[in-house]
This record gives C-alpha cells, sequence and structure tokens, in this order.
C-alpha cells in the first residue's frame, strides 16, 4: 500500500474551477508540476460521469505510480481499484468503510476539530486531512480558518500523517509546512490556474 507520508502535495479536483478545461489535462499538468497524489472530488456528478472520469484518471495516473484518491464514493473507488478513499465527518465510518475496502487501500478523514481528531474515526483513518487552513470558497458552510498557530495545534493532537487543506497557495504555503504539515491537499489555486503546472511546481517546491 503507498505510504501516504510521501504524499507531499495532494491535487483536489473540483471541476466547476476548471475553466472549461479537460480535467484530465489539468490532472496531467499538476503531475508533472510536481503533484505526488490526486483525490477525486465530484460533489455533483452522476455515478457513471464520476465513474468515466475515476476511470480516465486512474489510466493516466497508474503508468506515472501516482496514486488516485476518491472522494466519498466507496463504490466508485471499489469499481476503479483506486489507491485510496477519503471520507468526511458525516460520512460512512472508518470502521465500516474498512470492512468493505479492507486494506487494499488507504483511508483518509477529513477533521477540523479537536474532538474529531481524538475520536476513535480519526485514530482508525490512515491519515487526517485537517482544515481549513486559510479561508476557502470551495466548501461554503466549513469551520472558520485555524491559521497556522491553530492548525499547529490541531497536527499537535495525533501521530497520524496529516495533510493541511483549505485556501492553500505557493504565497502561504510554508508557514503551514512549518507548523508541521506532512503534505498539503491544493484545489482552487491549481485547478483555476492560468498555467496549473507551474502553479503546481511552485507549491511543490517549498518542500525543498
Amino acid at each position: 500500500m503507498f505510504d501516504i507520508r510521501t504524499a507531499r502535495l495532494c491535487l483536489v479536483t473540483d471541476r466547476p474551477l476548471s475553466r472549461g478545461r479537460s480535467l484530465t489535462d489539468i490532472v496531467a499538468a499538476a503531475v508533472r508540476g510536481g503533484a505526488t497524489m490526486v483525490q477525486l472530488r465530484e460533489k455533483d456528478a452522476g455515478t457513471r460521469e464520476f465513474l468515466a472520469q475515476a476511470q480516465a484518471l486512474k489510466a493516466l495516473l497508474k503508468p506515472l505510480g501516482i496514486p488516485l484518491v476518491i472522494n466519498d464514493r466507496i463504490d466508485i473507488a471499489l469499481a476503479v481499484d483506486a489507491d485510496g478513499i477519503h471520507v468526511g465527518q458525516s460520512d460512512m465510518p472508518i470502521a465500516d468503510v474498512r470492512r468493505l475496502v479492507g486494506y487494499r487501500m488507504f483511508v483518509g478523514l477529513s477533521t477540523s476539530r479537536p474532538e474529531f481528531i481524538l475520536a476513535p474515526d480519526a485514530q482508525a483513518a490512515d491519515y487526517l486531512g485537517v482544515g481549513p487552513v486559510y479561508a476557502q470558497t470551495t466548501k461554503p458552510g466549513t469551520a472558520a480558518p485555524h491559521g497556522p498557530e491553530g492548525f499547529r495545534k490541531l497536527r499537535a493532537l495525533t501521530n497520524k500523517p496529516v495533510m493541511a487543506i483549505g485556501g492553500i497557495k505557493a504565497s502561504n504555503a510554508a508557514p503551514i509546512i512549518a507548523a508541521g504539515a506532512d503534505g498539503l491537499a491544493v484545489v482552487s489555486a491549481i485547478v483555476a490556474a492560468d498555467d496549473p503546472e507551474q502553479a503546481t511546481r511552485e507549491i511543490a517546491a517549498l518542500f525543498g
């Protein structure tokens, strides 16, 4: 199974931000720029549309050794033999996810508060997505941004690998890495960029 600690930069997709461009092309550009993991997030797509996009990304990423993570939809993850599945606090509990996928996939959990990080569900996950670290618009209704210091306090609560998410871009990512993020999950700064490859490269370079 893929070692999640090596996933320094995860591209999280959001087709409404793609400005009419092919999502597969954006993902390919991000990988050329240094993305080391891709999470396919399709909140509004029907099952067949979601499946087709997942199959296209799997075909692109597998030969490159880049893991594909499916957001929420365990059925899609199983259908394309994805490398990972990522769920939120209101989705299926991690223990039930694990019963379905076993240990063939790594399992991530989004979390935003101390009590969530300390809960059994988080303890059962392979990694945690913690945020939002900065103000963002891709997921309306989320918690207030934590900022670098708030993120540092949350990160100190767990020994699990932690991927920071929320409003991250090249100009503000360094303090989050310094605060203990094992990786960064980036959405709009790459998907909506004029040049997704260059935008990815600028963020990836912060890891040295």
